[in-house]
């Protein structure tokens, strides 16, 4: 089995660097020795004209499912990758050739244990569509309900494991070819594709989106969720209501004319992300024109919600408050939000980087609010992270892409339209939602039961401390540091007012013998005054020369 595995992988893996060889993408791994898995071929005149960015696409495309995946991923994270890159990778067609029907008959049968003669009064043949990781058939139910059928591609999450192994492998040449010299994070990238992909091979977890966006939008009639059956879903086979629309990017095509208002659809995609990132706090992660449909005249359907974002308290409160900061110019305050977003890293110098926020706010400074654009404003942004080695956390960079997709959509459907000025009265009607009264009611009496709760712990929690500090279980360690200066200079301290004292105490008791006039008399004065006299003289000398040599400075 293990060797099986193993030579699955070297099989694949020659295949691998055969394409990066064929696109001249073999700079990294040229002194590697998987150089010698491929047959070296130079580059073909054909790709020789084309940009790095584009030769990229087409290799991942010729290299099937999960590298199409994989950088369609990677287009959501622009602090992964430059711009160029990014642009490149927002146009892989997730459209591959249909497998078997056969095969897709057989899947379900084996996922849902009856046959498809049983299961379904029709089932069409020929997918509606085809994607690198499964295939839709549409098909009606005994009860005459029209379904879709999706249908995972054959043995598909064994290759994904074995590519990402590949994968992992050429990431892992990047880094040690590139090193320090690269500002962006091969072996983050990888982490991440894993953790996206591995859920989204999984049904169920879209099926369960499908249903928690079905809840958040059941009060709104202009947004349309599929209704999921269950009992006919699984981890490869998902079964939800059949929509028929249009695609979002087709409905200003001419042959559409007075049958879809796009200025709608665009106002109301607007809302859509506000109400999901702001308000409910889970997002639909990729809303690319393939996955919207619109119903005449502009109702929205949301389809396939494989990938999804999640935005807490935290990153609402900490996005808002860096906006804000960086409005007011506040650069302190803008500092420390990005802290709080898990943004900001030792390894970094903060002048600089304040200095680069400084530059970038002074360029938006004259600009109205209504012109500004987010998608550039936020790539703007990023590349000022970049540059200082910052990393997004993986929701806020889902977030920012779900916000920049959905404004480069609505300009295709409206060249007015403006993200900023769109969003803005739905933003007040969020905020006014999010502090209304009942939802500060609301708040405050958490706060008042977790104050008492806390209170009623606290005796319990003392006792205990108590207890486990008596037996010993509980202990202190005291370390300081830099506090050697410190020490010396308190010694320092404590030397010469210990010897100011003595000389003092010394003339005063002097003086008091002196005035006392007893005991034996020299030149008319008691000898014990003089003598004290010369020794408070002596050691004030003594003082003196001591402070001014330095030594107990």
């Amino acid at each position: 089995m293990i060797f099986k595995s193993k030579y699955n992988k070297l099989k694949r893996g020659r295949q691998v660097i055969a394409v990066l060889v064929k696109y001249g993408l073999d700079y990294f791994i040229g002194r590697s020795k998987l150089k010698l898995l491929s047959r070296i071929k130079k580059i073909s005149k054909d790709y020789r004209t084309l940009s790095l960015p584009r030769r990229i696409c087409l290799s991942l495309e010729e290299l099937g499912p999960t590298f199409v995946k994989f950088g369609q991923i990677l287009s959501t994270r622009p602090d992964f990758l430059p711009p160029a890159f990014i642009v490149e990778l927002e146009k892989l067609q997730d459209e591959v050739p249909p497998f078997d029907s056969f095969q897709a008959r057989k899947i379900i049968e084996q996922e849902l244990g009856e046959p498809t003669s049983k299961l379904f009064k029709e089932f069409c043949e020929i997918p509606i569509a085809a994607a690198s990781l499964s295939q839709v058939h549409k098909a009606t139910l005994p009860n005459g309900e029209t379904v879709a059928v999706k249908i995972q591609r054959p043995d598909i999450r064994q290759l994904i494991e074995l590519d990402l192994e590949i994968v992992e492998d050429l990431a892992g040449f990047i880094d040690r070819r590139l090193g320090n010299s690269w500002v962006y994070h091969p072996k983050l990238m990888i982490k991440e594709f894993r953790k996206a992909i591995l859920k989204e091979i999984d049904f169920t977890n879209e099926a369960h989106h499908f249903e928690k966006f079905r809840i958040n939008f059941k009060d709104i009639d202009y947004v349309k969720v599929p209704k999921i059956y269950w009992e006919m879903t699984t981890t490869k086979v998902l079964t939800m209501e059949f929509i028929e629309g249009t695609k979002i990017s087709e409905i200003t095509k001419d042959e559409c004319g007075g049958i879809f208002d796009p200025k709608e659809v665009a106002r109301r995609g607007a809302y859509i992300i506000i109400k999901q990132i702001f308000e409910d706090g889970f997002f639909h992660a990729d809303p690319h024109p393939a996955n919207i449909f619109v119903l005449p005249p502009d109702t929205i359907a949301m389809l396939d919600v494989g990938q999804v974002g999640y935005v807490d308290e935290n990153m609402i409160k900490n996005g808002a408050k860096f906006l804000l900061a960086m409005m007011d110019k506040d650069l302190d305050q803008g500092m420390r939000s990005l802290e709080a977003l898990g943004i900001l890293k030792k390894e970094f110098d903060e002048n600089l980087l304040r200095q680069d926020f400084t530059e970038l706010i002074d360029h938006y400074a004259g600009i109205p609010l209504k012109d500004i654009e987010i998608r550039k404003l936020v790539q703007d942004t990023i590349d000022v992270m970049v540059h200082h080695n910052l990393v997004l956390p993986s929701n806020l960079a889902l977030m920012i892409k779900a916000f920049s997709m959905a404004e480069t959509t609505g300009r295709q459907l409206d060249p007015d339209f403006n993200m900023v000025s769109v969003g803005k009265p739905f933003m007040a009607k969020i905020i006014s939602k999010r502090f209304s009264p009942e939802k500060l009611l609301k708040r405050s009496n958490e706060f008042i039961q977790d104050s008492i709760e806390f209170v009623e712990k606290l005796p319990q929690d003392l006792i205990d401390a108590i207890k486990k500090f008596r037996e010993g279980k509980i202990k202190f360690i005291f370390e300081h540091k830099g506090l050697e200066n410190l020490t010396r200079e308190i010694n320092r301290s404590t030397m010469r007012l210990s010897l100011s004292i003595i000389i003092a105490s010394i003339i005063l008791g002097s003086s008091l013998i002196m005035q006392m006039n007893t005991g034996p008399v020299i030149f008319g004065y008691p000898v014990q005054g003089i003598i004290g006299y010369i020794v408070a003289i002596f050691l004030g000398f003594f003082l003196i020369i001591i402070l001014k040599s330095g030594k107990w400075k």
